[in-house]
């Protein structure tokens, strides 16, 4: 009998302590993964925005104008451009 309770209580240090590795394992790579994301949305976040929209072409500069702005416009609408980028955009555009 004293064997079997040895076998048991082995069995049951054993097992605890896989499980305690295991969890261990799994926290942290949850926090890695966790990590890994956060970089990504900081690396997204910190991308340059959008280039400048090119000059306009000799000719019926209004037009020109027009078509860069309907761009921005459907840029903003996507979510690409925010408030303040598109005003400044708008700005170069219209001050130019």
């Amino acid at each position: 009998m004293p064997g079997l309770l040895r076998g048991v209580a082995r069995t049951a240090v054993v097992a605890g302590t896989a499980t305690a590795v295991s969890n261990r394992v799994s926290r942290r790579q949850a926090g890695r993964w966790a990590q890994q994301e956060d970089q990504q949305q900081a690396s997204q976040q910190a991308a340059a925005p959008p280039p400048a929209a090119p000059p306009p072409p000799p000719g019926d500069d209004m037009t020109a104008k027009m078509d860069q702005l309907k761009q921005l416009g459907d840029l903003k609408a996507q979510g690409v451009l925010t408030e303040e980028e598109f005003a400044a955009q708008k700005a170069k555009i219209l001050g130019s």
